[in-house]
């Protein structure tokens, strides 16, 4: 039987479409989020926990001394687990705009 040019679910190797170590920034994995991480820089007190927690690893650190953290948002995916995680409560889900 051929293979179609877009291979189905079950032939997708298991876990994910991504088979190539290192490959996964080819995927911009923040197109099916329903809601953001917004920060409340009145809170954060800037301790990483966010980043350390996130599983996209998608939560970085601004270049300039005394930045907030912030997600990118091409490959966050919404889970809130930086809001579940966060110690003084700063960062917030909003739900995506259309």
């Amino acid at each position: 039987m051929a293979q179609s040019a877009t291979p189905k679910w079950t032939e997708l190797a298991v876990g994910t479409a991504i088979i190539e170590p290192g490959s996964a920034r080819q995927n911009r994995t923040g197109d099916w989020r329903s809601q953001r991480p917004i920060w409340d820089h009145d809170k954060c007190i800037r301790c990483g926990v966010c980043v350390i927690f996130c599983p996209e690893g998608c939560i970085h650190f601004g270049q300039e001394k005394d930045t907030y953290p912030s997600a990118d948002l091409e490959y966050c995916k919404g889970c809130a687990i930086c809001a579940q995680e966060c110690p003084t409560t700063c960062i917030q889900m909003m739900e995506e705009e259309e």
